[in-house]
């Protein structure tokens, strides 16, 4: 029998599932605009999505803040409905043979940064950052980044005084149990590391950002304009056009080149969580083609200047160089795609120095999209949470 929650919206597949509970595809039984559905059992010893849904209410309107449809129980479970949205960065690093090109990894940092900064200015931390978190749109928004998963979101500051709330770190004076251990020494890992060894063979302003958030007080607050200037200098530097194309959108193209009748890649398996590679066409959302002129900067090799060289790999060839710290301690080793593919390289230098335009500069709630040509034709995975 079918499922209807809150009155209106029809459950589908599950596409999702972890310790919080289920995600679902639901469809509008009017509109038959497709969402996500998070379901919880209301007697789960630690609920959490009735307030993961408050917060969302109170971040509404933000740009890269995923639109709340309907909150609320419906029988034995709490149930939160959402923006469907595409695939997480998690799954694109995966796509792309776990390996981002600086120019992709810039684009994305002056967002990232600037969604922070949003759920900050409401006097929230996130307190789950991971690439899981952050999701790409769909159709004309395939471009905007997300955040998503504030279940274990804390209010840092006051309400009422606006003044930061005094606590203790969460891994102070804990006893280890078998599984504390295991965190202590990822934590121990983490703090032993240097700086400069997480960030070898990449640009000094990396090691920048590190030492910076890591100098921050308990109570200061972080220049986020500074922390942007880094990159959207480091990318002028570069010479980088800000044309939206990302390591993803070069790949799928060189796989519609290869053949238009390739079949959907399979769901990449990892465990309880329900991740899956991007797929074909998101064909729901009606945009189906990409820009002919952004088309033709990647036919002719110029997406980002001359010189855009596509490597090859077998599928057990890992892209993460073994003397790389940053990716080995950063990003978490994955299952590969059936087959990967890594950008290897593009010439860096352009007759043109755009800079990345910041984001807070622009108060659009992201109900319009003015983040240049669209990349939704590249299989957008139909999804709303990491389900970690």
């Amino acid at each position: 029998m079918e499922r209807i929650v809150g009155g209106k919206y029809k459950l589908g597949r599950k596409i999702g599932s972890g310790s919080f509970g289920e995600i679902f595809l639901a469809t509008h039984v009017d509109s038959f605009e497709i969402v996500a559905v998070k379901i919880e059992n209301s007697k789960t010893k630690h609920p959490q999505l009735l307030y993961e849904a408050k917060l969302y209410n109170i971040l509404q309107g933000g740009r890269g803040i995923p639109n709340i449809r309907w909150s609320g129980i419906d029988g034995e479970d709490n149930v939160l409905v959402l923006d469907l949205l595409g695939p997480s960065l998690e799954d694109l690093l995966v796509y792309c043979g776990r390996k981002f090109s600086l120019k992709t990894v810039l684009m994305l940092a002056d967002q990232m940064i600037t969604r922070i900064e949003y759920v900050h200015s409401k006097g929230f931390l996130h307190r789950d950052i991971k690439p899981d978190n952050f999701l790409m749109g769909l159709g004309r928004k395939a471009n905007q980044v997300y955040i998503i998963d504030f279940g274990l979101a804390k209010r840092y500051r006051d309400a009422t005084t606006n003044r930061h709330i005094p606590y203790s770190l969460p891994w102070q004076g804990l006893k280890a149990a078998t599984k504390k251990q295991k965190y202590d020494k990822i934590c121990e890992k983490k703090l032993s590391t240097p700086i400069e060894v997480l960030c070898k063979s990449h640009p000094v302003e990396f090691a920048s950002y590190f030492h910076y958030c890591h100098s921050l007080t308990f109570d200061q607050r972080p220049d986020y304009g500074f922390l942007k200037r880094l990159f959207h200098d480091l990318f002028d530097r570069e010479g980088y056009e800000l044309d939206y194309i990302f390591d993803w959108t070069i790949i799928k193209y060189q796989q519609s080149q290869k053949s238009r009748t390739q079949p959907r890649l399979s769901p990449v398996p990892r465990g309880s969580s329900s991740h899956a590679m991007p797929m074909d066409v998101d064909n729901h959302q009606g945009v189906n083609a990409y820009p002919a002129e952004a088309t033709e900067r990647i036919r002719t090799g110029n997406s980002s200047g001359p010189g855009v060289r596509m490597h090859f790999k077998s599928p057990m060839t890992k892209n993460v160089n073994s003397e790389n710290p940053i990716e080995k301690n950063v990003l978490s080793e994955a299952h590969m795609a059936s087959t990967s593919y890594s950008l290897a390289g593009t010439s860096k230098r352009n007759s043109s120095k755009p800079i990345l335009p910041s984001e807070a500069t622009n108060p659009s709630n992201g109900h319009g999209n003015r983040m240049g040509p669209s990349s939704s034709w590249i299989s957008s995975l139909p999804r709303i949470s990491s389900a970690k």
